[in-house]
Order: C-alpha cells, then structure tokens, then sequence
C-alpha cells in the first residue's frame, strides 16, 4: 500500500505483517501519515501508539473517516517523524473525546 491509500484521523481495519512476518486483522485509528509509515493506535487490542509502516499493510478492509468532534487529539510534537525515528511503539495516554479530559 501507499501513503496516498489512507487518511489522518480516521478509522481503518486491514491485514498487516507483524514483525514475525505473520497475517494479523488490526483495528486502527490514523493520527499522522509519515513519509514511508504512519502513526496508528490500535483500538482493538493494548491502546499503544504504533509506527505501521505502508508495506507491511496488505488490505484495508473497512475505512471509515472520523467526525471533527469524535477525533483523538495528541501533541503535533509526538506525531513528528523525527520522535519515530529510532521507535516503533510509544506508550501514550489520549484523552477520549466528549469527555471533558
């Protein structure tokens, strides 16, 4: 897949390749697109912010845009490519929207 295939903040479930190189289903939130990976939260599994490279992502399934008011906020400064650099996993609290947090 390409960058030009997904969106910002939006919802996406696909087939990916885990490091292991296995087929895994994800359900993903899309905070920021990168120039060969984008940064995704799962929303199915642990919550931890996540560096999903566009080849390991093999089918997109479902894509669903996400409502200005339904959008997960974190930091420009946590989505920059150059904090991702040398990670692939961020463990990061989100406040969750309509909820006053």
């Amino acid at each position: 897949m390409i960058r030009n295939d997904f969106k910002e903040h939006s919802r996406i479930t696909v087939t990916w390749k885990d490091k292991e190189g296995k087929l895994r289903p994800g359900n993903f939130y899309v905070y920021a697109l990168l120039k060969d990976a984008m940064i995704v939260r799962a929303t199915d599994k642990d919550g931890l912010l996540r560096k999903l490279a566009f080849s390991d992502v093999l089918r997109v399934v479902k894509f669903q845009d996400v409502a200005p008011q339904d959008r997960y906020m974190i930091p420009d400064e946590i989505l920059k490519e150059v904090n991702w650099k040398d990670r692939d996993v961020m463990v990061r609290y989100s406040s969750s929207p309509h909820r006053g947090k």
